[in-house]
């Protein structure tokens, strides 16, 4: 009698299932009509299918459902290229559609089409850039766009340094390591032990990264010191000295602010001016978090709102956010030369020779703390020569344009109420009062009744498909509505549509 084993390898054979499919190599006689059903599948189904207004944006089921719908748990034996197909099919009509002009959820959306070949051909080429050997185009590739990144910032001929890494909050870790090591160069050896108490000082409304990767670096939340603002969500500069005068009083040693452009609710610009006055007057590391507003800089119109950016140490700045570049493409951007170089490198010896028969200057990877590291500079630099800056700049006006029209359009309408009147940047911030609450301001359940009302439109948005914005609390202001902009494919017609679609899905609601 045949062993189990012997009747899987039959059942395969007779599925007609290449049992050396596990090589990875692409041949041609063996997966050409795969690749190209699968492109023709994502090209079709996916890329075109899903972008349309009238598909939905998320076909949404609970885990069960998706568990039952999609065999998620791995085999210990291949299926066939049919099978396969059918995954990729189910996998896209159960995955959030982020290409839907209607999803207005986070600080990313649309799949920009020269973005999206460029991270195909990323993939597709495979590399790892950290020496000229294995990535020559790629080197050469990052330092010219970082260096037009940094003219942008307003650095004298884009003098500096800079790196794509993988996210803002990694970027915003890369500023902390840097100050720290430019004023305690001994960290690098000696460790947290070799330096005195540090504190950082950062806005109540910025990023929750710089905290975080303040106690992952041993320097503690607690010494990340959260800086009061004012109602438009700006730092309290006032505050700020407080805070840092009352840091050396006690006896730390303050090292770095960091401000930013563009806070992730609000879109509030702190005041970079009289910031970088304070750093200086204290010899302070000024880093800018400029994550989602760094794309403004495109922007004849509204590079403004940056006034002061060009005084920092450092900067966050990723293009998949504002300038909608495929997820994700993050860069650090550094005004000192030398300093991500001598504070990361370690120069191992397999990896960075210094006998190369090349110049080894090209050998970038080692002032990273990755090794291996993704070519996330493809899919912008295709984007920039598709586009040009002056279609990029044409995307951020249209952004803002939109973003106007759409806080034209509640600002006196009935039910809708705005958090903030003149907001800075492309988020609108707003409460959907339904019928039910209306002329019930004074009552001493309102709050709470109000509270309740985000997460009942979004659970009703939601299941429907027909758009996706988020909702969160703030500091003492109950549930309200985020809608960000940076989609600009969208025109005033679709500005029209969410005040409709907030008004149909909210105005009978019972809370």
């Amino acid at each position: 009698m045949p062993a189990d084993s012997d009747l899987i390898v039959a059942e395969r054979e007779d599925l007609g299932i290449d049992r050396t499919l596990y090589k990875s190599l692409s041949e041609r006689s063996k997966h050409e009509d795969f690749i190209r059903r699968a492109v023709d599948l994502l090209v079709e189904r996916v890329v075109f299918g899903r972008s349309l207004r009238t598909s939905k944006v998320v076909e949404w089921a609970v885990p069960s459902e998706i568990k039952k719908a999609i065999d998620l748990k791995p085999r210990d034996g291949p299926i066939s290229h049919d099978a396969l197909l059918g995954l990729m099919a189910d996998v896209a009509r159960y995955s959030v559609n982020t290409a839907h002009p209607y999803f207005v959820n986070q600080l990313y959306s649309s799949v920009d089409p020269y973005g999206l070949v460029g991270q195909w051909l990323t993939d597709a080429l495979n590399p790892s850039v950290y020496t000229y050997e294995v990535a020559p185009v790629f080197t050469l590739m990052e330092e010219e766009v970082l260096k037009e990144m940094r003219v942008l910032v307003g650095w004298k001929d884009g003098e500096g340094d800079g790196i794509f890494c993988p996210g803002g909050s990694i970027a915003n870790g890369y500023a902390i390591s840097c100050a720290r090591f430019h004023f305690y160069p001994e960290i690098k050896t000696k460790g947290v032990y070799a330096v005195p108490k540090l504190t950082l000082y950062t806005s109540e409304l910025a990023h929750y990264s710089t905290k975080k990767l303040a106690a992952f670096m041993g320097i503690g939340d607690e010494n990340c010191v959260l800086i009061k603002t004012d109602k438009y969500g700006k730092i309290d500069v006032e505050d700020l000295e407080a805070k840092i005068v009352e840091g050396i009083e006690e006896g730390a040693a303050p090292f770095l602010v960091t401000a930013t452009a563009g806070t992730t609710v609000f879109g509030a610009f702190d005041p970079l001016v009289p910031i970088a006055a304070l750093c200086k007057k204290y010899n302070l590391w000024l880093h800018v978090d400029a994550a989602w507003g760094g794309g403004a800089l495109m922007s004849k119109k509204h590079r403004h709102l940056l006034n002061g950016i060009e005084l920092a140490d450092s900067v966050t700045w990723n293009p998949h956010k504002l300038l909608a570049a495929p997820q994700q493409c993050s860069t650090f951007l550094i005004r000192h030369k030398n300093v991500l170089k001598e504070g990361h490198s370690c120069n191992a010896k397999y990896l960075f020779q210094k006998d190369k028969f090349y110049d080894t200057s090209y050998d970038t990877g080692d002032k990273h703390i990755q090794c291996g590291r993704r070519a996330d500079v493809l899919k912008f630099w295709f984007m920039w020569k598709a586009k040009g800056s002056d279609g990029f700049e044409n995307h951020i006006d249209t952004l803002f344009d939109n973003a106007r029209f759409f806080l034209e359009q509640i600002r006196n309408r009935e039910g809708f109420e705005l958090v903030i009147e003149k907001p800075e940047c492309t988020n609108i911030m707003f409460w959907y009062v339904p019928r039910c609450l209306r002329g019930c301001e004074n009552e001493s359940d309102y709050r709470e009744r109000l509270h309740k009302v985000a997460p009942k439109i979004k659970e009703l948005m939601i299941k429907e498909g027909s758009m996706m914005v988020t909702y969160q609390p703030q500091g003492d202001l109950v549930n309200f509505f985020r809608i960000v902009f940076q989609n600009s494919a969208l025109d005033h017609k679709d500005m029209i549509y969410f005040v409709n679609e907030f008004e149909r899905l909210g105005r009978d609601i019972l809370v």
